[in-house]
């Protein structure tokens, strides 16, 4: 089984933040593919379902973004999973708005949620666990930063975020196969049309 985990914060005033983007993702995720219904467990919400023949249980912390690693090390060790089984989408400073990259393993770079994940999980394993990095863009000084992932995706934006959430989704079975190159190159083909 694998774990997939959207980051964000709960509650309606948050939902269109760009920092709410590994939410999105993993809602249309379970649309897409047709998961079962959301239940409340491991301090969050969780979804059951397969993608591509592989059993993957999608997970929102509800504990708020800088606690996320409560809910997600609650959901690994009940499952008895390693940090190999657990991949976090998550919005990405560093990246241009709507690339998507994968990464395994590495630092977490100041975002604080994956500082959580690697606190309440580095028993179960280096923090070698899966990334899906969705670029939110950078607004140029670090002042800024703030105001900008809680800040709402702009009205000009939607069709581009329906369009990297809809590529995410229709191209997760590469995630689901192990397959980060061909995901990547076909969400990326997906976004130049």
């Amino acid at each position: 089984m694998q774990l997939w985990v959207g980051l964000g914060n709960p509650g309606p005033r948050y939902a269109l933040n760009r920092h709410n983007v590994g939410f999105m993702a993993l809602d249309v995720i379970a649309e897409m593919h047709g998961f079962g219904p959301v239940q409340t467990r491991f301090q969050g919400w969780v979804q059951e379902g397969r993608i591509a023949g592989h059993k993957v249980l999608l997970l929102k912390p509800a504990t708020f973004m800088n606690e996320s690693g409560r809910s997600v090390g609650e959901a690994l060790r009940f499952y008895k999973l390693a940090t190999q089984a657990l991949t976090v989408f998550h919005d990405e400073l560093d990246l241009a708005p709507f690339k998507v990259k994968v990464k395994q393993g590495g630092g977490h770079a100041g975002h604080n949620g994956l500082k959580s994940i690697d606190q309440h999980t580095a028993s179960l394993g280096a923090p070698a666990y899966r990334r899906v990095r969705i670029g939110i863009g950078h607004p140029g000084h670090k002042d800024r930063v703030t105001g900008h992932v809680l800040g709402n995706f702009g009205r000009d934006e939607q069709d581009d975020l329906a369009a990297m959430l809809g590529a995410i989704a229709a191209e997760a079975e590469w995630l689901a196969k192990g397959d980060e190159a061909r995901f990547m190159s076909d969400v990326a083909l997906r976004l130049q049309g």
